[in-house]
């Protein structure tokens, strides 16, 4: 989980970051019914090779008003209290000639950071993110493969743009040890929940 990510800062009271429901806002997840999926296309071969996300991962998303489609930096335009999910894909997913598979990875935390910094955001974007996965029927019925993320962006967050620090890891991991990847770049641009064009 997001353990990095602690408390909403409190802008209007000891209330802020909490549901927002003495204002008329629904609880989390049901100010939009539409949800918006960020997928991050990833070349792991590349990513390997090089040790890195930066030319290796492009991403997209259904916001209609969303910019840098295609990129690693792509801007998700969202609504307050809307659900996001994050889902990769890989470039490469078939079994090779010599019956082994390529490398794979795994969401394993999402940070949002400071504007224009790489320091961690102190203050809470979303509401705790939830990891979802079942068996790998191709791989092994017995290990999970969990690609996909979700969470809800805070009801009455603060409009304005978050931008995040997207971090996997190879799966299985190397045998050499560090098997992680990050990739900074891409951000969310939430708008207020009664604002148009936000997956709509």
């Amino acid at each position: 989980m997001n353990s990095t990510i602690e408390s909403a800062p409190q802008t209007s009271g000891p209330e802020q970051g909490k549901l927002a429901v003495s204002n008329g806002k629904p609880p989390y997840g049901l100010l939009n019914s539409t949800q918006i999926n960020i997928v991050t296309t990833i070349d792991m071969s590349r990513a390997l090779q090089t040790w890195s996300l930066a030319d290796s991962a492009y991403l997209m998303d259904n916001s209609p008003t969303s910019t840098g489609k295609g990129t690693p930096h792509l801007e998700t335009v969202c609504r307050q209290g809307q659900v996001l999910n994050w889902l990769l894909y890989f470039v490469d997913m078939k079994q090779q000639s010599d019956g082994t598979w390529p490398q794979f990875a795994q969401i394993v935390n999402i940070v949002f950071l400071n504007p224009g910094s790489t320091a961690v955001y102190p203050g809470q974007v979303c509401t705790e993110f939830k990891i979802f996965g079942g068996p790998d029927a191709v791989r092994s019925k017995l290990v999970p493969s969990y690609y996909y993320w979700a969470g809800a962006v805070l009801p009455d967050l603060t409009p304005g743009r978050y931008p995040y620090r997207l971090i996997v890891q190879c799966n299985p991991p190397l045998a050499q040890g560090n098997s992680l990847l990050q990739l900074d770049g891409p951000a969310l641009r939430v708008i207020p929940v009664d604002a148009p064009s936000a997956g709509a």
